[in-house]
């Protein structure tokens, strides 16, 4: 393992993306640059873990951890440099991995995740924050994409994967906006991190329903289904309220049971309703946010927020801009 004396870059970090964390980073020397399959830089293997220090007011310091990357770009000028380094988080090994054989998954949704993300990284790390729950059978063809797989089968139990800062896989649910306590605090106040921020509302990609259905001929599992609605009449999704029936489908041979439809409908439901407002803040540098943490936001005139983190990107200079976009926000008291 080598240090590399970088010059600027970023980490970009994107929970709608197959791939959530991505890196571009800039280093002077032009020596860097491979020529061989056999130098350490070079684009079939090579690894980069990337982390970036912060500083506190009482003068102590820390380096967070911004993720493990697979190298796959170096180009550069060879002469005068500078050198762009482009990589991609751990997920890349998986999706590329396509299946070159029929592939069936079974067992329950961590059981099957952790057997399809170690079919192609064997060493890799996988902590579960779920209630794990048994699965249908599901097959997969040749050329199938096994990310995709992973996604289908953990959102079974209402859940994601994802590969995190630390290149650990974990499979957990969306935080819920209105019960999880904030992690951080941008307050445009002396000493605060606040710089800018807008706000919108948007009904796109906002349900009050969610069917989820599924049939498995494999396992001569009869079809199944269950809808799960916003019901609370208090509610501004309330389903036939003024928003309307908006339903959202998701189906999969691994749903077996009304009673798993049911629990797919209703995690997925607690985030297809959430409040269809979205904010961009921009605030010094936090480079220890995870998608889905909850923010607590002052404005100049005093309103607070919280919101719910959807995507950002980390300068790796000094300084540097830090823009935060949200996928709900709601007034805070």
């Amino acid at each position: 393992m080598i240090d590399l004396e970088h010059e600027g870059g970023s980490v970009t970090v994107d929970r709608s993306n197959a791939v959530r964390r991505t890196c571009s980073i800039t280093v002077a020397d032009p020596a860097l640059i491979p020529r061989t399959p056999s130098d350490q830089l070079a684009t079939y293997g090579a690894r980069l873990r990337v982390a970036r220090g912060v500083e506190y007011g009482d003068g102590s310091s820390e380096l967070v951890p911004l993720g493990l990357f697979r190298l796959d770009s170096v180009d550069g000028n060879v002469n005068e440099g500078p050198v762009t380094l482009q990589g991609k988080g751990l997920e890349a090994v998986v999706d590329d991995d396509k299946f070159t054989a029929p592939y069936l998954a079974t067992g329950t949704v961590v059981g099957a995740v952790t057997a399809l993300i170690q079919r192609s990284l064997p060493a890799a790390d996988i902590v579960s924050l779920i209630e794990d729950t048994p699965i249908g059978s599901r097959a997969f063809d040749v050329e199938a994409d096994p990310w995709g797989g992973c996604q289908e089968i953990a959102a079974a139990a209402g859940a994601e994967v994802y590969c995190n800062a630390d290149g650990v896989f974990v499979i957990s649910t969306l935080p819920d906006l209105m019960t999880t306590p904030p992690v951080w605090a941008i307050e445009a106040t002396e000493g605060g991190v606040y710089i800018s921020a807008n706000r919108g509302m948007s009904s796109e990609n906002v349900y009050n329903g969610v069917l989820a259905r599924g049939e498995n001929t494999a396992d001569n599992v009869p079809p199944v289904s269950h809808l799960a609605v916003d019901n609370d009449p208090n509610s501004p999704t309330y389903w036939g309220g003024p928003f309307g029936r908006r339903p959202k489908f998701i189906s999969s041979s691994t749903l077996i049971s009304t009673s798993a439809c049911a629990q797919a409908a209703n995690l997925e439901l607690a985030k297809a309703k959430a409040p269809n407002a979205s904010g961009d803040i921009s605030s010094l540098p936090n480079p220890a946010l995870e998608p889905g943490d909850v923010l607590r936001v002052t404005h100049p005139d005093g309103s607070r927020e919280l919101h719910q983190v959807a995507s950002f990107s980390v300068p790796l200079d000094l300084g540097g801009d830090f823009p935060i976009a949200t996928i709900s926000a709601k007034e805070d008291a």
